[in-house]
């Protein structure tokens, strides 16, 4: 690795990561960045993890929020190989009966599938999704004083409940309650816990405003375009050098560390204050996953025809059951019959797979640290609902959390999300201070999704973290 001084280097190439090199970047920094992998993204890649021709990825697959962050949305990424792949629907939670709540881009056509509570969803939508922008400036990042208080107003009152109070609270179907309790699952988080709501909120606004979009060819070209983009302002990357040490990197005003706190002991504990330490080895970390990726001879047979139009599934049927899957992994134990996000890439991006071949990719949660083989249980939910699918399959992949975690360090006993975002870690992520991206170190700096507005795709926590780099070295802009 390359003596020569930079301003900054930052470790680790997920979005953050390449969000706050580009964001240093583009103010005329010179700018390292430093990846273990063979290939930059962190939770953003793709692989053939199954048989030749089939593209699967290897954690997110499905980008609400890059699409809705409004720092991503200022990046040229069109220009550096990115293209969105939109699906007719955003998603489906199919029930027994044969029937799905379908969330779709459209608040009143969504509101319509929705029987009873159309008129609810629409009240509580409408309002926000026309704000959408100004409420993704105001609330996607460190807690702060909002410029638009009575949008703010508006989101905080649902959003402070709990998925499950928000599901009870605003609609009456099984329809409306389980289209919501799905949502609120993406928070990891119990759905008796606050505040759930407010991931919820978030995903259905960002569908709404911008979609749950795919990325074509795969996870890979997003991360692929930023750091395309990250080089044509000058930056370097540097693949395949796992960091043991801070101390092992070249000379720099500033580094970045896209790690979350377990990891920013080992790479910088010495250069920190113990008592600092002690509150980092207490930060909480959440349920971990259990993924897996098929290769199929054909499209899934979902029961619902709304969820063939669908990019994303929510497997789990009423909010009951989805409240009770979603507690278990917290209580240590694993469902019998687990909540399943799907997601059915091929439908859409016909470079996925072979012609007339599909790929299809999914998760449950599972208690942290597990290495139970929840893949019957995953497949028997979803033959629940497209009974005839596992004669489909020709191959498929497993990783549970450990091999989550060998794939992404990030991913400590196989929490993607960077920690528990419930009231005690959402805004003080990852220890109470006052700019949480800063470390008793005035060098030393956190980008991570554990630090706010945590776990996602959008790379707003690399963006505010390169911002105060930014006032702390007096660049201007």
């Amino acid at each position: 690795m390359s003596d020569r001084p930079r301003d900054a280097v930052v470790v680790g190439s997920g979005p953050n990561g390449l969000a706050a090199a580009i964001a240093l970047a583009r103010r005329g920094l010179s700018v390292l960045v430093v990846e273990g992998a063979d290939a930059v993204g962190g939770g953003a890649r793709s692989a053939a993890l199954t048989l030749p021709g089939f593209t699967h990825d290897l954690c997110s697959a499905v980008y609400p929020m890059a699409a809705a962050s409004p720092f991503f949305r200022e990046l040229p990424l069109a220009r550096h190989g990115l293209e969105w792949v939109h699906p007719p629907d955003l998603l489906a939670h199919p029930f027994d009966d044969g029937t799905a709540a379908v969330l779709k881009t459209s608040v009143d056509a969504t509101a319509d599938g929705l029987g009873a509570d159309a008129e609810a969803y629409r009240r509580l939508m409408l309002p926000l999704v026309r704000n959408a922008a100004s409420l993704f400036a105001d609330l996607v990042g460190p807690f702060r004083i909002p410029r638009h208080p009575l949008l703010a107003m508006r989101f905080g009152w649902p959003a402070i409940r709990s998925g499950r109070g928000l599901a009870e609270a605003y609609f009456k179907t099984d329809h409306g309650r389980a289209l919501w309790a799905g949502l609120a699952a993406h928070a990891v988080l119990p759905l008796d816990r606050r505040p759930g709501a407010a991931i919820a909120l978030m995903l259905a606004v960002a569908g709404h405003a911008h979609g749950w979009p795919l990325v074509t060819g795969g996870a890979q070209r997003l991360s692929d375009a930023l750091a395309s983009y990250f080089r044509s302002l000058g930056g370097e990357i540097q693949t395949g050098r796992w960091v043991k040490s801070v101390d092992e990197l070249p000379p720099a005003k500033a580094i970045l560390l896209d790690v979350t706190p377990r990891q920013v002991v080992a790479l910088a504990g010495h250069r920190l204050p113990r008592g600092y330490t002690r509150r980092l080895g207490k930060y909480r970390y959440g349920p971990g996953i259990f993924k897996v990726d098929w290769a199929l001879s054909g499209p899934v047979p979902w029961t619902a025809p709304g969820c063939r139009t669908a990019g994303t599934l929510h497997l789990g049927g009423n909010l009951g059951e989805v409240v009770a899957a979603e507690q278990l992994p917290f209580d240590g134990t694993h469902a019998e019959r687990p909540f399943v996000l799907f997601v059915q890439p091929s439908l859409f991006d016909g470079s996925r797979a072979p012609a007339g071949k599909h790929t299809a990719w999914a998760y449950c949660h599972v208690p942290h640290g597990s290495t139970e083989d929840m893949t019957e249980r995953v497949e028997a939910q979803v033959e629940r609902f497209a009974p005839g699918f596992r004669n489909l399959i020709l191959a498929r992949h497993t990783m549970n959390t450990r091999a989550m975690e060998s794939h992404n360090p990030n991913y400590v006993g196989g929490d993607i999300s960077g920690g528990v975002t419930d009231f005690g870690q959402l805004f003080t992520r990852p220890v109470a201070r006052l700019n949480p991206y800063t470390t008793p170190d005035r060098g030393l700096y956190i980008c991570s999704s554990s630090t706010p507005p945590g776990g996602g795709v959008h790379g707003m926590c690399g963006y505010f973290a390169a911002r105060t780099v930014l006032r702390r070295l007096g660049v201007k802009g």
